[in-house]
C-alpha cells in the first residue's frame, strides 16, 4: 500500500456507533479536514503558551509543529497518529538557563543537543529493543524525573507571572480548574486554549472598568504603569510573511543556535521526559488502534528527537506527541493519520501569519499566571502519577530513600559547585542524583527493577 494511500471506509461518512477508522484509512475528505481542524484547535493552546514562558516565539512554534508533525508521520509509515506540538519538558531547564545569563541562542543550542540525544535513544530502542531503557529507567526513576521537573518550575510562576496581575491570574487559574474537570468531552481538552480567550477578554474588561495596573514587567525589569491587553505590535503586524523580529532579549526570532555544555547539561534530564512521554503515548494509541505498534516506538522516539533537532536549528521550540490529540481519538475513535496531515498543513498556515504571533505575544502576563501554575503543578503530579500506576512501592527504602535526595536537589534548585567555571544545580543534578542514588542501592537487589511490561506502562497517562 502507498504511504499516501487511505482507504475509504463507512462510505466516507462518520463511523456508527462502537466503529473506528484506523490509521491508514479515512472519511471522506471533507469530515477529514474537520478533523483536522479540531486536532489543531486540540494543540493549540500548550503549543503557543509553552515558547512564550520560554521566551521564544509562537509563529514559530506553531510553524514547526506543522512541519515536525508531517515529518513523524513519515518516518513512523503513516502508522503512529500524533501531533507533535510544544514540549513543556525544557521550559524549567530554560527558566534556569535564563537564569544563568544564557540567551534565546543558549536556549536552543542546548535543546537541539538534547534532540539529536533523543534520536540516537530512538534508534537504540528501534534495534535494540526497549528492555535497556526500562532497567536504567524504572518507573519510580521516571516519576521522580518528571515530578522534579514540574516542581522546579514553582519558582517562574510565583517571581515572574502571578505578580503581574494577582487576581487575573486567580480568576484564569479557577476557570481553567473548572473547564478542564466540568466541560464535556472535546471541550474539557481545549481547558488551555478557553482559559486563554478567558483570561484575555477579563483583563480586557478589567482595563475599561478599572484602568491601568502597576506591577512588575519583566520587559521593563521593574513595576510599571501598564493597559493589561496592548494590541499595538498586533496593529502593526502583517498578515503574511515569514516569522521575523527579535525576541525580549534582543535576539532574532530566527536564529542559529550557540552550544555551551553547562547549558547542554541542564536540558538533558528533559529527554528522559520525552522517552517516558513517546513511549505512553504510542502504547496508549495501539491499545486504542489495536495495532502492534511496538515495531515503531523506536522510530517514533527517534521521529521526536530529530523534529526537535529541526525546530531549534532555526530558534523554533522542541516537540512532542500530545497526549490532547490522543484524547480526541480516543473522544472519536477515528485514528486516521490523513486528519493530522490537514492538522499540520492549517498549523503552518498560522505559523505564517504574523498577525496571529502578535496576538500571542500579547497575552497579559496574569492570564500566563494563572495558566502556568495549574500546567506546571500537573507536570509534577504526572511524576506522581507514574508511581500509582506502576505500584512504586514507597515502603521500600531502595524507593523512599534513594530518590528522596535527587528530588529536593531539583525542586529546590541546590547546586554543586564544581570548578570557578563550572557547577550542577537543579534539574541537571537532581536528574543525577536521582539515577545515580537509586541504582547504587537497586543493582545487587533481584526484583527492585520493575518488569518489562511495567517497563512499558510507564506513562500511560501521559
Amino acid at each position: 500500500m502507498s504511504m499516501f494511500k487511505w482507504d475509504v471506509v463507512h462510505d466516507g461518512r462518520t463511523p456508527p456507533p462502537g466503529e473506528a477508522v484506523g490509521p491508514r484509512e479515512r472519511l471522506s475528505w471533507g469530515r477529514t479536514a474537520g478533523l483536522g481542524a479540531q486536532h489543531v484547535v486540540a494543540m493549540f493552546g500548550a503549543t503557543f503558551v509553552f515558547p512564550v514562558v520560554m521566551g521564544l516565539d509562537p509563529n514559530l512554534a506553531i510553524l514547526f509543529s506543522g512541519i515536525c508533525t508531517i515529518m513523524f508521520l513519515l518516518i513512523t509509515n503513516n502508522m503512529v497518529p500524533s501531533y507533535l506540538g510544544t514540549s513543556a519538558s525544557f521550559v524549567a531547564a530554560v527558566a534556569a538557563i535564563r537564569t544563568q545569563g544564557g540567551d534565546s541562542a543558549d536556549v536552543t543550542g542546548a535543546i537541539l543537543v538534547a534532540g539529536l540525544v533523543l534520536a540516537v535513544v530512538g534508534v537504540a530502542v528501534h534495534f535494540a529493543g526497549t528492555r535497556f531503557l526500562h532497567k536504567l529507567l524504572p518507573p519510580a526513576v521516571t516519576g521522580a524525573v518528571v515530578m522534579l521537573i514540574g516542581f522546579n518550575l514553582a519558582p517562574v510562576v510565583a517571581g515572574v507571572y502571578w505578580p503581574q496581575d494577582q487576581w487575573i491570574a486567580l480568576l484564569t487559574a479557577a476557570f481553567m480548574v473548572v473547564a478542564a474537570v466540568l466541560l464535556p468531552g472535546f471541550w474539557g481538552r481545549i481547558a488551555v486554549f478557553l482559559a486563554l480567550v478567558f483570561g484575555y477578554l477579563v483583563s480586557w474588561a478589567s482595563d475599561a472598568l478599572f484602568g491601568p495596573i502597576t506591577s512588575f514587567l519583566p520587559s521593563a525589569g521593574e513595576e510599571v504603569s501598564h493597559d493589561r491587553v496592548n494590541w499595538d505590535a498586533v496593529s502593526a503586524a502583517d498578515w503574511i510573511g515569514f516569522p521575523s523580529g527579535t525576541l525580549g532579549d534582543g535576539v532574532s526570532a530566527v536564529h542559529a543556535p550557540s552550544f555551551s555544555f553547562t547549558f547542554i547539561l541542564l536540558v538533558l534530564p528533559g529527554v528522559i521526559a520525552l522517552i517516558a512521554e513517546n513511549t505512553g503515548h504510542v502504547k496508549a494509541v495501539a491499545e486504542m488502534t489495536g495495532e502492534d505498534l511496538d515495531p515503531y516506538m523506536g522510530r517514533a522516539i527517534g521521529a521526536d528527537g530529530l523534529a526537535t533537532a529541526l525546530a531549534s536549528s532555526f530558534g523554533g521550540s522542541p516537540t512532542t506527541t500530545y497526549a490532547e490529540n490522543i484524547g480526541v481519538m480516543s473522544a472519536t475513535r477515528i485514528y486516521s493519520t490523513a486528519a493530522y496531515y490537514v492538522a499540520a498543513v492549517v498549523a503552518i498556515f498560522l505559523g505564517l501569519c504574523p498577525k496571529f504571533g502578535a496576538i500571542v505575544n500579547a497575552i497579559p502576563g496574569g492570564v500566563l499566571g494563572g495558566i502556568t501554575v495549574i500546567l506546571y503543578g500537573m507536570i509534577g503530579l504526572v511524576g506522581a502519577k507514574i508511581w500509582v500506576e506502576n505500584r512504586v512501592d514507597f515502603g521500600d527504602p531502595v524507593n523512599i530513600v534513594g530518590l528522596a535526595a535527587g528530588i529536593i536537589v531539583g525542586v529546590g534548585n541546590v547546586t554543586l559547585v564544581i570548578t570557578d567555571d563550572f557547577e550542577l544545580g537543579g534539574i541537571a543534578l537532581g536528574t543525577i542524583l536521582v539515577i545515580v542514588f537509586y541504582h547504587l542501592v537497586a543493582w545487587k537487589r533481584p526484583g527492585t527493577h520493575s518488569s518489562d511490561e511495567g517497563g512499558e506502562e510507564v506513562t500511560r497517562a501521559l
